[in-house]
């Protein structure tokens, strides 16, 4: 193992209970998760995180002695405190191992009715400096999460300030155009219905624009040649696997990864990446650049790009082309049962029979043949399995562990 070098914590979202189990059997040391009315990326379909189911979620990540942050992060009106002081009592209960916040309204009411949780403060509030840090020590905070504006030369400035409190830090995953994240964007194109800092952006940043001049109302000008407009506004997603050295040898205690509203292979596929790149490190001294890389365009991204983290971005740090995060790899299936030598798999995307896959587990990494698709109801033979069917499968070579296991595609499509 590298000598003198803290092992850092892998923090990965959990936008569902299913999503947090992946999580951290795929390498997480802790997951982040939020409830819909208090939360920056509220779900408001599919399988929520509730005040009801918030316990047993808890508890399951408490049960594979990992950690549980809680995000309260909104800013908040009158209204979300009222609600927030009627939960109390059940997220206490819940026993998160820490509460992230941006509002000093949220501050004073976690203070006041959950005294015993700790306290995380969010990117939110534009951590930018060592003042800032000792400012949130001084209130009883046990970490920050600095803002995704700042070098790593910040970073190891105020690391070397503050040594004592606890640095979280994002390393992959989408940017927000706006200081932080705190967007007003969302709620102006929305007329206010969609507020972003209220958990319920509508990703204006991810839209398409066109130019149009003063003096000729509703005459439209390209700002690109090729006639479909332009992203100004949407950057590339944030991508660090291959500085995590640099990060590591500084002391940054946490590594943050964003997605809550993204897919379970998202959150499988990136976090099985960072664990083995953070591991490499530290058992081997050395990171493989390449096979890292390799393994990260296969998850859905917009291009990628360092932020702010070594220079200012320029125009190379945003997605002109599309706003939509395109995978180089497709998720096939979810692996649900075995009986024999036969897999009960739910489908993602379609594949034949025949079919060269490529299965990952949270210990393996290979490529086998499709030689059977059975339908689940029927029990027939068939040629493909559709997006959402429920087969059985059999493979030229079976996962040596199949719970956890996902499909994709072999290879790499949409490189960008």
């Amino acid at each position: 193992m590298t000598m003198n070098v803290k092992r850092p914590e892998l923090l990965l979202p959990a936008g569902s209970k299913e999503k947090l189990d992946y999580a951290i059997h795929y390498g997480a040391d802790a997951v982040y998760l939020g409830m819909v009315d208090f939360s920056l990326r509220a779900m408001r379909k599919g399988e929520l995180i509730t005040i009801d189911n918030l316990k047993e979620c808890i508890n399951l990540a408490h049960s594979m002695n990992k950690k549980v942050y809680l995000t309260l992060n909104i800013f908040a009106y009158d209204n979300d405190l009222k609600k927030m002081i009627e939960q109390a009592e059940k997220i206490n209960d819940a026993a998160p191992d820490a509460i992230l916040f941006s509002d000093f309204g949220v501050y004073n009411l976690i203070r006041k009715y959950m005294p015993k949780i700790a306290l995380h403060v969010s990117t939110q509030t534009n951590i930018l400096n060592s003042e800032a840090v000792k400012f949130w020590q001084d209130l009883g905070a046990e970490r920050v999460v600095l803002s995704r504006d700042l070098s790593l030369e910040q970073i190891k400035e105020i690391k070397k300030n503050v040594p004592d409190m606890e640095l979280e830090v994002f390393v992959h995953g989408a940017q927000c155009v706006s200081f932080s994240g705190r967007c007003l964007i969302s709620d102006y194109m929305t007329k206010g219905e969609r507020k972003a800092n209220h958990g319920n952006c509508s990703q204006s940043c991810r839209w398409s624009y066109k130019l149009v001049e003063e003096t000729r109302q509703g005459e439209y000008f390209d700002i690109e040649e090729n006639g479909q407009g332009t992203h100004i506004l949407s950057p590339k997603d944030l991508a660090l696997i291959n500085y995590l050295p640099q990060l590591i040898d500084i002391g940054i205690d946490s590594f943050k990864i964003e997605g809550r509203t993204k897919s379970l292979y998202y959150v499988s596929a990136v976090a099985k990446a960072y664990r083995k790149a953070i591991d490499d490190y530290l058992n081997l001294g050395k990171i493989d650049e390449e096979a890292n890389y390799n393994e990260i365009i296969k998850i859905g991204n917009r291009g990628y790009t360092t932020g702010f983290y070594f220079h200012k971005p320029d125009s190379e740090g945003y997605s002109y082309d599309i706003s939509k995060g395109l995978a180089g790899a497709d998720c096939l299936c979810v692996f649900l049962e075995k009986k024999d030598n036969k897999y009960k798999i739910l489908t993602k995307n379609k594949f034949l029979l025949n079919d060269e896959i490529e299965i990952i587990t949270p210990s393996e990494c290979f490529k086998t043949k499709v030689n059977n698709i059975v339908d689940d109801k029927s029990c027939e033979k068939k040629e493909l399995s559709n997006t959402n069917d429920i087969s059985w499968l059999e493979l030229s070579q079976e996962p040596q562990n199949y719970e956890y296991a996902l499909a994709r595609t072999i290879g790499v499509k949409n490189l960008r």
